[in-house]
């Protein structure tokens, strides 16, 4: 946990893909610092897998572990590329707690291919996860954070610093647009002091995903706490201010006095700024 970790008691948060990985830490990490949240994703135990279905994790799981730390959880099945069901799980989420102040957006479909290789079904799953999934749920919220005090909208996605990313094209094109649509939203909701953000890890980070894709080994990885600690820091500061960023984990927590990340780390030694440089070639650490 950061520093001063921020008192969330008695706020909630509406976080996508909770399953596993950042967006399960992310919902447990607000929770220990007394946040409601609302966990969303595709997988439910509601669902009949069948008996060779190995669930590594669900949004009732994720729920009650938030519930074992004290505030309470809804789980809400959710597909973030159906505006019925992004519009409906919003205000499920909004009846059922009065107000969210938190959203955050965290579901992603992740595949590293060029342009040749990506069969077109794949490329309209990640446009349609990551940066149609953030539109939705961003609009979905729009009119309710503009109400209340101490809002947020944050966003997992890179800082855009490139017009081209040869060999992983597709995949850059659309973690890409959901930081511009969020960092865009800065703009829009300026008047209403919502805080939009997005938050990006400097090195890769141990999920399913990495580990599936094959995206490096342990020695490159850290654990996905370093992310969930980047977004209590973000939280902790003034929403009205705080407002139009793309942070990277290290940059926010270096900020807050934190400048040994070997706790975070899979292995000894400091894994490279992988994920970094996915999106910026040049990006070198401090």
């Amino acid at each position: 946990m950061t520093p001063d970790a921020p008192d969330l008691s008695g706020q909630t948060a509406f976080i996508t893909g909770t399953t596993r990985g950042i967006g399960k830490e992310i919902a447990l990490a607000l929770a220990d610092c007394g946040c409601n949240v609302v966990s969303t994703g595709k997988t439910s135990e509601e669902d009949d897998y069948g008996d060779d279905q190995d669930l590594e994790g669900t949004i009732e799981q994720t729920a009650r572990e938030v519930r074992e730390r004290g505030p309470e959880a809804l789980a809400v099945q959710l597909n973030v590329r159906d505006p019925e069901q992004v519009e409906g799980a919003a205000q499920q989420a909004i009846d059922h707690f009065g107000e969210v102040n938190i959203v955050i957006n965290n579901a992603s479909a992740i595949q590293i291919a060029n342009v040749e290789e990506l069969p077109a079904n794949r490329f309209d799953l990640m446009t349609d996860v990551n940066v149609r999934g953030t539109y939705l749920v961003a609009r979905a919220f729009m009119d309710h954070l503009k109400e209340i005090d101490d809002a947020w909208l944050l966003t997992n996605a890179p800082p855009v610093a490139i017009d081209r990313a040869p060999g992983k094209a597709p995949y850059s094109w659309s973690k890409m647009g959901m930081s511009f649509i969020t960092l865009s939203l800065a703009q829009e909701l300026g008047g209403h002091d919502v805080g939009c953000n997005s938050f990006w890890p400097v090195t890769a980070i141990d999920t399913r995903a990495t580990r599936y894709f094959g995206l490096g080994t342990e020695d490159d990885w850290r654990s996905p706490d370093i992310v969930s600690d980047a977004v209590l820091e973000i939280l902790k500061r003034d929403p009205a201010d705080y407002t139009g960023n793309a942070v990277y984990d290290e940059e926010i927590l270096r900020e807050a006095g934190v400048d040994d990340f070997a706790a975070y780390n899979l292995t000894e030694g400091d894994p490279s700024p992988m994920s970094a440089r996915m999106f910026d070639p040049e990006f070198e650490r401090p």
